[in-house]
């Protein structure tokens, strides 16, 4: 006979109102993601922001075919080192890296050799540094952050919340503070790393309308005008 499971009222209301909150920012974000992408070019910085936010939740595999890679151009940076409680629920040291960015979206069509890039405003990676996930922010195991925006005007500001450890900072830390003036180092999201957070992506978490991500990659150019050659061979879709 199967094992019968308790119920969680709580739970389940919780997840209603997680859902009903994140369909009333979509609402907000639909009459920009439903223009086509042939008008993106048009478009203000935080209008594209909506349209990908938009096609992420209600059109991810259309949008998925475009291979949409999000930059986030590190501007400036900064490292904080606090001696007291830790964000992992321990004591000892807390170390936390905020980088200033510039998002740029790349998308890929039909018929171009090159991807096309959009400006989609500026804003924040803000990054616990730690061998084991935070407690905040809340992720699910196996997710590194989740991208969210500013709603106060939604979305204004770009933020990716999230954490990497100690060795993925000491080697991307050189990079930061080169001082070779032609140096830059990028935050890249590739598509298939971004997902909905949403009933049916429960591998990642965040607040109403975000962005969950899964893996973080940092890329340091010698040249800003180094651009990625070679397409990536793995697929796109999580199985």
């Amino acid at each position: 006979m199967a094992q019968e499971f308790p119920h969680h009222p709580s739970t389940d209301f919780e997840e209603t109102l997680h859902e009903k909150q994140r369909k009333d920012m979509v609402r907000i974000l639909e009459h920009c993601g439903r223009r086509p992408v042939a008008e993106l070019a048009d478009m203000s910085d935080a209008e594209r922001c909506k349209w990908l936010f938009w096609n992420l939740h209600e059109n991810l595999e259309e949008i998925r075919l475009m291979e949409p890679t999000l930059q986030g151009r590190v501007t400036s940076t900064q490292f904080t080192i606090q001696d007291g409680p830790t964000l992992t629920g321990e004591g000892g040291l807390e170390k936390r890296l905020d980088l200033s960015c510039k998002w740029v979206l790349q998308l890929t069509y039909a018929g171009y050799q090159e991807e096309i890039s959009y400006a989609i405003g500026d804003g924040w990676v803000n990054l616990v540094i730690a061998d084991r996930a935070p407690v905040y922010p809340a992720l699910q195991e196996g997710q590194k952050a989740y991208l969210d925006a500013d709603h106060s005007m939604y979305p204004n500001q770009l933020f990716l919340e999230g954490w990497i450890t100690d060795g993925v900072w000491q080697e991307i830390r050189p990079h930061f503070y080169s001082t070779n003036p032609t140096c830059r180092t990028d935050v890249v999201l590739m598509d298939n790393v971004l997902f909905p957070v949403k009933k049916g992506f429960d591998f990642v978490a965040g607040p109403a309308g975000a962005v969950g991500v899964t893996n973080l990659e940092f890329r340091a150019f010698s040249h800003p005008t180094e651009r990625r050659l070679t397409r990536r061979g793995e697929p796109r879709h999580r199985t």
